[in-house]
């Protein structure tokens, strides 16, 4: 019988980031997909900055960056005028290396992720498929049928469920998946358009009860449209048979001043908003779109799905090296589902917003949202915080058992601030991929002596106004968890603190 450390079922962006993140750590990793190839269509397709940042510790960004199309503006267009041109690279040029929106097919997305994942010796087992499993306390005994249809059986410590809304994992733990199912139905579609809104930038249309987007991957018109099928809901199509293009409302093109030249592919489909109850049981875990679908409003799925496997990942690292005990995997459910439900809330009202009927609705949309949406971007304040939720970057674990203390304006839990100072950047030492603590200003004699002691890595920063501009604190340290969160900000110059936090929590790497 083969035996894994963890098994992932389910090889799309979600599980091919955990899968990542382990080897990189040294953990013996397994994962199955049921599917004969990575997926040949997108739904997916923004790349916000926070998964940026998460791959710049793999040595993934500028690579991913370099495939994709970046896109530094939003433009809301009313009744075939723009309305509004919100610009993501003044909201974030000092909020993180990458202040922008990149535009990357999921498609092209997953080969990329196939290509590190196989020079990191782990090859996706394809045409695999997970038929049940049984939890004996330590260890996971997982039952699989192969491409000739035989069945074998392999062990693994921790068994991870990565395989998508539909998850074989979750509907065998028994687990719930409340929430809804949206009346309307979606399409997304690969076109070549020609127009005003062929620019290279992002362009939605707020037109009436309609909603299109246009997603550009080149700057001469080639691009994705996502959108809703207006008129048509969950009752089904008049006279049956699929939906094509011709379904879709061409006055909500028209409104951006776009010409759809040519439709590469076109395909449609259903959205949920659900959250799962719980995303641990035992030894199992749910992880992505197996724990919880939205509305694809605002870019968020595919992004929270590989933060959730970021942040399960490290922990998981932890415990398999014994370096942690068990109750270490607990914080995994308490940090990302309390941020599902809200991102579940925040795209639900969302959609509705965009999709309301009737002449209330309309001037709300057409009149309002515009407006508002250019005075709020036009005020220092207000575009950061919108630039913030967006890309994720403002996602905080505050209410987390592994979050202590506050220094500065900055609380633990929050993602470490970027900060470049004299060519200095901060994120930079987080490719490490471990605990460090950062110190901005000078450390003290007894912090440097324990880090020494227990192997932990001090960074020390010289003060600038940019730390303090950041939210710093002169002299303070924070001790930085492996992804890139505060868990510990302390005042003092002395080891007392970090060394309680770690012996606290049982956590053996770092206890005397």
């Amino acid at each position: 019988m083969d035996r894994y450390d963890v098994l992932i079922a389910g090889a799309g962006p979600t599980g091919m980031v955990l899968a990542l993140w382990l080897a990189h750590q040294g953990v013996k990793v397994a994962i199955v997909d049921k599917a004969a190839q990575p997926g040949t269509t997108s739904r997916a397709m923004a790349v916000q900055a926070r998964t940026l940042e998460l791959y710049r510790q793999l040595g993934l960004a500028d690579e991913t960056i370099a495939a994709g199309k970046r896109n530094v503006a939003l433009n809301m267009w009313i009744k075939g005028k723009r309305r509004a041109r919100l610009s993501l690279q003044d909201a974030g040029d000092k909020l993180t290396p990458y202040p922008f929106v990149l535009v990357y097919p999921q498609d092209q997305h997953e080969r990329l992720l196939l290509r590190h994942l196989e020079k990191a010796g782990v090859h996706v087992q394809r045409l695999v498929e997970l038929l049940a499993f049984e939890d004996r306390e330590d260890y996971v005994v997982a039952r699989l049928r192969d491409a000739d249809g035989g069945l074998r059986e392999c062990e693994a410590r921790f068994l991870a469920g990565c395989d998508g809304a539909s998850s074989t994992v979750r509907q065998t733990l028994g687990a719930g998946f409340p929430g809804g199912t949206y009346d309307h139905i979606f399409y997304v579609a690969d076109v070549q358009a020609a127009g005003v809104a062929a620019d290279g930038e992002v362009h939605v249309s707020l037109e009436t009860a309609d909603f299109v987007l246009m997603l550009p991957y080149t700057d001469t018109g080639r691009g994705r449209l996502v959108g809703t099928v207006h008129g048509v809901h969950a009752g089904g199509r008049d006279g049956g048979g699929p939906y094509t293009f011709d379904d879709v409302s061409h006055r909500a093109l028209s409104s951006l001043g776009l010409r759809v030249d040519q439709v590469h592919w076109f395909s449609t489909y259903r959205v949920h908003h659900r959250v799962t109850n719980h995303y641990r049981s035992g030894q199992v875990f749910l992880v992505g779109d197996a724990a919880h679908v939205h509305s694809p409003a605002g870019g968020q799925g595919m992004n929270t799905g590989i933060g959730d496997a970021v942040n399960l990942a490290w922990k998981l690292a932890a415990v398999v090296r014994h370096e942690a005990p068990d109750s270490l995997l607990d914080s995994y459910e308490t940090e990302r589902i309390a941020f599902a439900r809200k991102l579940v809330d925040t795209t639900d009202r969302m959609f509705n917003f965009i999709t309301a009927e009737g002449n209330f609705a309309d001037f709300m949309r057409t009149r309002i949202a515009p407006l508002f949406a250019t005075v709020a971007y036009g005020i220092d304040a207000m575009r950061d915080l919108i630039f913030k939720i967006v890309s994720q970057i403002t996602i905080d674990y505050h209410d987390s058992p592994l979050s202590i203390g506050s220094a500065g304006t900055i609380t633990a839990g929050d993602r470490l601030p970027w900060v470049e100072a004299d060519g200095v950047d901060n994120h930079a030492p987080l490719d490490k991929i471990d605990w460090q603590v950062q110190v901005y200003g000078e450390a003290g004699d007894g912090l440097r002596a324990w880090c020494l002691l227990h192997g932990m890595p001090i960074r020390e920063f010289a003060w600038s106004r940019r730390h303090e501009e950041a939210g710093f604190a002169r002299n303070a340290h924070y001790l930085v968890r492996p992804d890139g969160h505060v868990a510990l900000c302390d005042p003092s110059h002395g080891p007392d603190a970090v060394a309680h936090y770690f012996r606290d929590r049982a956590y053996r790497r770092f206890c005397d």
